[in-house]
């Protein structure tokens, strides 16, 4: 046996009790000739003392044991001596007197600490990656993470929804992100792809009967990888069948409720039941599709005053159908020039072509580098519309809508960051819907989705199909926490005319939707119940409720920011036989 009890388990009704434990070498101390030792497992520590007046054979080989040692060690648990209990480790009581000690193996010393959290280098914790979930911050993450999986399933099967696992190699069906291709060695020349989603095939499991499906599951997308994403990720994938949007929405904010109140207990939500926006109303007054609400400061449009300004950049964008925007910052006055220089920048990285401002300077002038060009009226108007007074900025947007409220939302963001407006201790929950059917590629003017191909239109605006299916809004919804979506969905098309029409809009024809998804087509014309869903990232809700600034520190094994897997070194060169078995040519440049 390799122990009786964990690292963590001891107490002082232990005491008098011969015990075996196993464990890695957390920390070695030697106090004039008496040794000290907190041993480590994952569920905690407990300290182990070697005293040649106990037993000699265990303290002689415990004075070679160095950090990150495996040991077994057999002996008495006793109380520790008055005035020494530690306060910080659950078994703090108590201490282990060694009589038997056999080393398990024995360790290089790692890379870096592992009994204290030190900044690292992230190419090193992830090329040692199985050595920095040693450390308690991450296990403890990977412990969040296990808990809260644990309760969407249980929730789930009270809920009476069926855990179905959906295969990973399926066919490709272009949807917006690029894929990763799987060679197939059987058929040569075609492919199998890694999915994004299950998108297809929980919609098939609604038409099968299912009414109440989820699945904790495995996606792949071939992306640019960021602080949120990465190219194989983490989701509850929900659908239901015989539902409305509001029902599958109550779902899953009852849901996060609970989540929240069980492993975020300190956090405080908002608003319960979550606010509702729509995509314009979050757009208009935030600048995002998935805002944070955590502070007000909202934007205001003021195209209306200034579509006849002297000065050019606001009248020519508004005639030329964009809109200008204007923020207003309060107490914003005493920013710098070079505060504003680097808001300027911020805007410019999100499209802006350049920040427009006023300064309201305490005698109640404003100060600006286009005032010459504002009449008295316009900047009256703007003033009053604004709210604006002494010691106040406010930010002027101008450009497409998208370009102009994007833009301006992250300046917004960054001015709630500068005067700690964004509460860390508050978890602010909203659901974004009616989002636009379609959006525009703005290099090559083609229609697309702008969730996906199998979103229901509302039923108001089937109409606009017909003649401006621009305009024509989605039954989307988004669930946003804290400025960052955590999970989108809809309610979906389940007819098979108007799924051809959608097909049709986006210029896909009825040869290339029965190569794409004629599948589906099929499936929809053997009776389909109305159906929609949700998709949640689990790796982004666990990274904001263990308060990590990326979801790598959330997933055991992460790729890096260039995709690669730093630990088992891939991608990595093949044989060229397995190569050639995949029917795979190599050609290089």
């Amino acid at each position: 046996m390799h122990r009786t009890h964990t690292c963590n388990e001891l107490r002082s009704e232990h005491i008098g009790k011969t015990i075996t434990l196993s464990g890695w070498v957390n920390r070695r101390r030697d106090h004039g000739g008496i040794i000290f030792i907190d041993l480590r497992d994952r569920y905690g520590m407990t300290q182990i003392v070697f005293d040649p007046n106990v037993v000699k054979t265990p303290f002689s080989e415990a004075e070679g044991v160095r950090s990150e040692y495996v040991l077994k060690v057999t002996g008495e648990v006793r109380q520790r001596m008055e005035g020494q209990n530690n306060d910080k480790m659950d078994t703090g009581e108590i201490e282990v007197y060694v009589q038997e000690m056999e080393i398990l193996n024995e360790a290089k010393t790692p890379p870096f600490e592992i009994d204290v959290e030190k900044n690292v280098n992230e190419e090193l914790r992830l090329k040692y990656r199985y050595l920095d979930l040693r450390h308690e911050r991450l296990k403890n993450n990977l412990m969040l993470r296990h808990k809260m999986i644990m309760e969407i399933r249980n929730y789930m099967d009270q809920q009476d929804f069926v855990d179905v696992e959906t295969p990973i190699l399926i066919k490709g069906t272009p949807e917006g992100s690029r894929e990763y291709l799987v060679p197939s060695r059987l058929y040569a020349g075609k492919f199998y792809v890694l999915p994004q989603s299950p998108q297809q095939l929980k919609q098939m499991l609604m038409i099968a009967g299912f009414d109440r499906y989820y699945q904790i599951a495995r996606c792949f997308r071939d992306e640019d990888q960021r602080g949120d994403r990465q190219p194989e990720f983490t989701q509850l994938d929900v659908e239901m069948s015989f539902v409305d949007q509001k029902d599958v929405m109550a779902i899953n904010e009852k849901l996060l409720i609970q989540l929240t109140q069980k492993f975020a207990p300190n956090k405080k939500i908002q608003s319960e039941p979550f606010p509702v926006l729509t995509y314009k109303e979050a757009m208009d007054n935030y600048g995002s599709d998935k805002p944070d609400i955590r502070f007000e400061m909202k934007m205001v449009d003021v195209s209306e005053i200034v579509k006849d300004s002297e000065f050019g950049v606001f009248s020519s964008n508004v005639q030329s159908g964009g809109v200008v925007k204007a923020l207003r910052v309060e107490g914003a006055a005493e920013f710098t020039r070079k505060e504003i220089d680097e808001l300027t920048e911020l805007a410019k990285i999100h499209g802006a072509k350049g920040l427009a401002y006023f300064v309201y300077e305490a005698d109640g002038t404003i100060k600006s580098p286009i005032a010459k060009f504002m009449g008295d009226e316009e900047m009256s108007a703007i003033t009053e519309k604004t709210g604006a007074k002494a010691g106040d900025i406010v930010f002027f947007g101008a450009d497409d809508y998208v370009t102009a409220c994007e833009s301006l939302g992250q300046v917004r963001l960054a001015c709630g960051d500068r005067f700690n407006l964004r509460n860390p201790d508050v978890f602010a929950y909203c659901w974004v819907i009616e989002f636009p059917m379609f959006e525009k590629d703005k290099e090559t003017g083609a229609v697309n989705a702008m969730h996906h191909p199998f979103t229901r239109p509302l039923d108001e605006d089937h109409h606009l199909l017909e003649t401006e299916p621009e305009k024509a809004r989605s039954v989307a919804h988004d669930i946003v926490l804290n400025g960052t979506e955590i999970g989108g969905g809809s309610i979906r098309i389940h007819e098979h005319s108007l799924q051809q029409k959608i097909f049709d809009l986006l210029g896909i024809s009825k040869e290339d939707a029965e190569i794409r998804f004629g599948h589906m087509l099929e499936a929809f014309s053997y009776g389909a119940p109305p159906h929609g869903g949700i998709a949640w990232g689990l790796d982004r809700l666990v990274m904001i409720f263990a308060g990590e600034p990326n979801i790598r520190e959330v997933i055991a094994f992460p790729k890096d920011q260039k995709a690669k897997d730093l630990t088992l070194g891939a991608p990595s060169v093949m044989p060229d036989k397995d190569i050639a078995e995949a029917n795979v040519k190599i050609i290089n440049d």
